[in-house]
């Protein structure tokens, strides 16, 4: 290639000769010769094209081809797909162990391209994100800048305990980095759970858990020490189960992580409830209501007084979509005072009591003496007992707007739960204004959904047939880097609206069955849940499997 001449050649393969080495191996060292061109004399010699990966902008569906783990550990970059075959690049066409091993791994053939080391590994960084194997490696990439440690006890907890809070400590920094990783991931919840080998670390995002590296077994009571020094917890009780709160600025974002601490037969589990302050500012139209929804909405939270119930399963939105609710109609002419177990998320310009059974100020304390307040809007986070049911009926009975949640399954079940709890029917029928179900779905990622064409099995299992399914814009994810390759990112909400006419009021003064009552609904033409799910395939906003999921018990 003309890159050496005979003269720079003779020295350098005398002193090869001699010490054993490499003629090539030297040539780089004394910077005869560069890496790069090493690289272009193997290409040239084995007949591989040379690509220059820094010129080229990779799709995801291509980086998909290749996981991460092999990427990083046989220094390989995906660069074209084909049917039954994936185009590759690495810096050592001669490397036939590597190539081999590629192909028994991804199960094709594979096409070799080649690259310089260095574009190799820039490449890897861009695409898969910066190396993540060790936890020295990712204790190293924290700088301070991007996380400040809100001083929640901290020094005075560690004076106590003899522990140090140098904030350059290894395991501050390692903590430190789950949660910014957690935060940055758009995790609703870190867990922390000691098993019987190993420190097990998963984040939920968009309600399914996705394990996580987990820091070595040996570190597990060092980390755990360390949150409940942050979270004020005491360090010394391992026996009983604790609570506390950590304060912290990511990015210049505040957020609030509610901490939950258990004993368990291999150490203590902590999860973490990650509240984003900043990020709650949602309107109606993103908690998922198509705009003839939205105006039956709009027109239940406008009415002055009267109850209305948000029903569904612990981890479907409800207080989300109530705090959602409270955004809306807080205006300086509305008094709101909420009654909450505990308070998650602070609204300005709301009155919000936070439940506390261990100083007397229970739900039913809290609603007694909020009356006195002269609300005109009160919030219940939950209505449990005949007590708290009782009080806040009666406050919608007495010209307040009441809401609160309850746990079931669908709308008209809320009707045969209170009158369960022990709430004479003729309240429940004069006080009641709608009740609401709700559940989550995940929402197609925009940046990789792709036409889709449902299975015969979904089609039947959501009753949708050819005609349906002839103009909507069904969509699916293929899996991107911005949703983390699982096709979805974010969720929303598919809902089940029951607005009670006077035929409803009398059906259930008399007492009738869910089951009646749910068949008055679907004639006043309520949608179930997973009608208005259907609605939200054919529109391209989720998928069915996420429908099917989600409305499993919904058989009507």
């Amino acid at each position: 290639m003309g890159l050496v001449t005979s003269e720079q050649l003779a020295p350098i393969r005398a002193d090869a000769d001699s010490t054993g080495g490499g003629v090539v191996d030297l040539l780089v060292t004394r910077k005869v010769i560069t890496p790069a061109d090493v690289t272009r004399a193997k290409a040239a010699h084995f007949g591989a094209e040379m690509v220059t990966l820094g010129d080229l902008r990779l799709a995801d569906d291509v980086i998909a081809t290749i996981p991460r783990h092999v990427a990083k550990r046989y220094k390989v970059v995906p660069v074209y797909k084909n049917e039954g075959s994936v185009v590759v690049a690495l810096s050592d066409p001669s490397d036939l162990d590597t190539i081999d091993s590629l192909r028994l791994l991804l199960n094709q053939e594979v096409e070799i391209r080649v690259a310089t080391e260095e574009e190799i590994e820039t490449a890897i960084n861009k695409y898969y994100g910066a190396s993540d194997d060790s936890v020295g490696k990712m204790i190293q990439e924290i700088t301070e800048g991007e996380v400040d440690v809100g001083g929640i006890g901290l020094t005075v907890a560690a004076e106590d305990d003899g522990s140090t809070v140098d904030a350059d400590a290894p395991i501050i920094k390692l903590v430190n980095t789950m949660i910014v990783e957690a935060f940055k991931m758009r995790a609703s919840d870190i867990h922390l759970e000691p098993l019987a080998k190993r420190f097990r670390v998963r984040y939920r995002i968009d309600g399914m858990l996705h394990e996580m590296k987990g820091p070595p077994k040996r570190l597990q009571n060092s980390i755990i020490s360390r949150l409940k020094i942050q979270s004020n917890m005491s360090i010394a009780e391992r026996r009983i189960p604790q609570d506390g709160r950590i304060q912290m600025a990511v990015g210049g974002k505040k957020i609030d992580l509610r901490v939950s601490c258990l004993p368990t037969n291999h150490g203590e589990s902590i999860v973490m409830r990650i509240l984003d302050k900043e990020g709650l500012k949602l309107g109606l139209v993103e908690l998922g209501f198509f705009t003839d929804d939205q105006q039956t909405f709009e027109r239940l939270i406008g009415l002055p007084d009267g109850i209305l119930l948000v029903t569904g399963p612990t981890g479907s939105g409800k207080t989300t979509t109530l705090y959602a609710v409270l955004n809306y109609i807080n205006r300086p002419d509305r008094k709101i005072i909420t009654v909450e177990d505990p308070v998650e998320y602070v609204l300005s310009g709301i009155n919000q009591v936070h439940v506390n059974d261990t100083v007397g100020l229970t739900f039913v304390m809290a609603l007694r003496s909020i009356l006195r307040q002269a609300p005109n809007v009160i919030m219940v986070g939950e209505i449990r007992d005949l007590e708290t049911a009782s009080i806040a009926i009666n406050a919608s009975l007495t010209g307040h707007l009441v809401f609160s949640t309850l746990h079931t399954n669908d709308a008209p079940s809320a009707v045969t739960r209170l009158i369960d709890i022990g709430v004479k029917p003729f309240l429940v029928a004069s006080s009641t204004r709608a009740l609401i179900a709700q559940r989550l779905v995940r929402r197609v990622c925009r940046r990789c959904g792709a036409p889709y064409v449902p299975t015969e099995a979904e089609m039947q299992t959501l009753e949708l047939d050819s005609g349906k399914t002839a103009n909507a814009s069904m969509l699916r994810g293929k899996g991107c880097n911005d949703c983390n390759k699982t096709g979805y990112r974010g969720r929303f909400g598919i809902f089940e609206i029951f607005v009670i006419d006077d035929e409803a009021r009398k059906l259930i003064y008399d007492k009738v069955s869910s089951s009646v009552l749910r068949a008055r609904a679907r004639e006043m033409g309520m949608r179930t849940l997973r009608e208005d799910g259907v609605r939200k395939v054919l529109a391209g906003m989720t998928t069915p499997e996420e429908v099917i999921r989600a409305t499993v018990g919904d058989t009507d």
